[in-house]
């Protein structure tokens, strides 16, 4: 048996925060396997369902986000996990909008989320961070998480959370590599540029009208003899 939680806030205010976007990963696997309907438990709401032969409890803490290790904490004890079989799906501004990276420990990076997690059931855990991209200044993060997805976000987001539920197995299975190379794949055309926005290749500069007429010149027909012929050749090369 395995838990994988979906990180976010409670409540419709948040239901499409870039916060949220571990509910909306929870919500996609629980949709694309047939889970069972989600209900209240350990402080949360919790679906059970299988993956690539595994049980899985998907858990999303209703705790809101700073205490989300009470909930997932709660449900680990209950069904004698350690911290090991837990995956954890957040938001993560240190990575480009629609990146997927997972590892095993780490740091909680600032996510109050994770930082909570860390506390509860220690920091052996899997991380799947979900890229949300940054704002740019530090004083915007906080309304960045808290916004929601811009309309135009749709169109890679849509693809991201389906390539998560369709490959959930993958993580379940314990390959993570697989499963980021899914993604990036699955991401590719969204997040890469179809047209060329470089600028156009300049026009070979025109010559002269000096080095235009020199051929002219030398085609016309040159002394052969006297000191007129001795000068142009040398000047020419010896070309009559």
């Amino acid at each position: 048996m395995l838990l994988f939680a979906g990180l976010g806030n409670p409540g419709a205010k948040y239901a499409d925060n870039r916060h949220n976007v571990g509910f909306m990963a929870a919500d996609a696997i629980a949709r694309r396997h047939s889970f069972s309907p989600w209900s209240k438990k350990f402080q949360g709401l919790i679906a059970e369902g299988t993956l690539a032969g595994e049980k899985i409890i998907l858990i999303k803490p209703q705790t809101f986000m700073n205490l989300s290790g009470q909930s997932v904490g709660e449900a680990l004890r209950f069904y004698k996990l350690d911290a090991s079989a837990l995956t954890v799906f957040y938001d993560e501004i240190d990575l480009a909008a629609g990146k997927v990276r997972v590892k095993v420990g780490g740091s909680s990076g600032g996510h109050n989320g994770i930082r909570s997690l860390d506390q509860h059931v220690g920091k052996g855990f899997r991380r799947v961070r979900i890229g949300v991209g940054h704002p740019g200044v530090k004083e915007m993060v906080h309304g960045h998480v808290l916004g929601d997805f811009a309309k135009s976000d749709r169109e890679w987001l849509d693809v991201l959370l389906d390539t998560i539920a369709d490959d959930a197995g993958l993580l379940a299975k314990g390959d993570d590599n697989s499963f980021m190379n899914r993604v990036t794949l699955a991401l590719r055309d969204k997040l890469t540029p179809t047209g060329d926005d470089r600028p156009p290749a300049k026009a070979p500069k025109a010559q002269s009208h000096v080095r235009q007429a020199r051929p002219q010149q030398l085609a016309a027909k040159l002394p052969e003899t006297g000191p007129m012929a001795a000068m142009l050749k040398k000047l020419f090369g010896g070309k009559g």
